[in-house]
């Protein structure tokens, strides 16, 4: 593979295999390094909304996932404490029809599957699994990164290097950033199940989303209807190594055992659970410098509070492609553009995501006024004010 024109990329989670893809559309060769030995079917379920999948049908990856996605006819919100719909956001095909893509439910394994697939098939991209880019130089013709594998250590240069490496990013902390994210303490705990062994009302295809004081819980079918994904995020601390461990079935149940008798059995069913600890950083679009570069969870991890992470990444690999689509023999210009134009957007996001983190663990006064706003607002309102989220395009 020709140096002069290939870029390295640190991770080939969704940010970095999209930015793949993006990038080998405008003529570029591409170098993904992936520690894992493996891209397995990990992870649990994914909310794509149409300012990603707008992106992912550009790419041709959206027919590779039409069997498996789930269009959701709406959201329902309700309430932990009564157990009544506070609200109801209809989505469906009108969805795709207003902001031009479809909005999805998703295993991130299926995601993730799609866009390998379609990294395997294309000639000018490379995928390198049990390889970790541990550092690199930056030099007067880009970088020269070190690549350690099983057969041990090589040298691979390229103009660009991206960080495409999540959140606890290798190459963030190589260009100089000593700041460490942030746990902002909660916890998700996640788990999938059969759908049927859940009640009819459930296997629907709708979003139900249940607020609750310090807590709460949303579920929806994938894998076209025969998985339910169910995520419990609670208040919590965190002590154990890393940022994700098996959860206590005990633990989580007693956490909802006042809640509604519809949610609470629904949490009882499975035996086992896994949990994250949240976290993000204070500041998001942490600069990159010389041919260097962040994109996703290394540049701006969100809370999953408007289920964006995948969607932000997924929309850098299309912003930095445009910026880098010029002809240019110097990069840099290029690669600050692209950082200075995401900065506002992934800033704006992560406050919004922060805000509901706030919304939807209020209790007493705060969350029955909560509750009679949406009830006053409606769905259509509701959704009208994510249309600066949902109706955005790379230009």
């Amino acid at each position: 593979m020709a140096s002069s024109r290939t870029i390295l990329i640190a991770g080939a989670g969704i940010g970095g295999l999209t930015a793949a893809l993006t990038l080998s559309r405008i003529g570029y060769r591409v170098l993904i390094a992936e520690q894992a030995s493996a891209l397995s079917d990990v992870g649990a379920g994914i909310q794509l909304s149409p300012n990603a999948t707008h992106v992912l049908q550009a790419l041709g990856v959206t027919d590779r996932l039409a069997a498996t996605a789930v269009v959701p006819a709406g959201l329902s919100i309700r309430s932990a404490r009564s157990g009544a719909e506070i609200a109801y956001m209809p989505m469906g095909p009108a969805f795709a029809f207003r902001y031009g893509a479809p909005y999805w439910m998703l295993h991130r394994g299926d995601l993730q599957a799609a866009l390998a697939q379609a990294v395997s098939e294309h000639p000018d991209i490379e995928l390198k699994l049990g390889a970790r880019i541990e550092d690199f130089a930056v030099h007067a013709h880009g970088v020269t990164a070190q690549l350690r594998d099983a057969r041990g250590v090589t040298e691979e240069r390229a103009p660009i290097l991206i960080g495409a490496d999540g959140l606890w990013s290798t190459i963030r902390t190589r260009l100089g950033d000593p700041s460490k994210p942030v746990f902002r303490e909660r916890t998700a705990w996640r788990a999938l199940i059969p759908a049927s062994v859940v009640p009819e009302e459930f296997r629907q295809p709708v979003t139900r989303l249940w607020l609750g004081g310090n807590a709460h819980l949303v579920h929806y079918p994938v894998r076209g209807g025969t998985l339910i994904n169910v995520v419990a995020i609670v208040r919590d601390r965190w002590k154990a190594p890393g940022w994700s461990a098996p959860g206590s079935r005990d633990e989580l149940l007693r956490r909802f055992r006042r809640w509604p008798k519809a949610a609470r059995a629904l949490v009882e069913i499975p035996e086992s659970w896994l949990k994250w600890a949240l976290f993000d950083r204070e500041e998001p679009g942490f600069r990159g410098h010389g041919p260097v570069t962040l994109i996703g969870d290394a540049s701006h991890p969100m809370l999953p509070f408007l289920a964006q992470g995948a969607a932000m990444a997924i929309e850098d690999a299309a912003v930095l492609a445009r910026c880098l689509a010029s002809p240019s023999t110097d990069p840099e210009p290029a690669l600050r553009r692209y950082e200075a134009i995401r900065h506002a957007r992934v800033k704006r996001v992560q406050q919004e995501a922060r805000a509901n983190s706030r919304t939807y663990h209020m209790a007493g006064f705060a969350a029955l006024a909560r509750n009679m706003t949406m009830r006053l607002m409606g769905g259509e309102r509701l959704r009208a004010r994510y249309d600066w989220l949902y109706d955005w395009r790379p230009d």
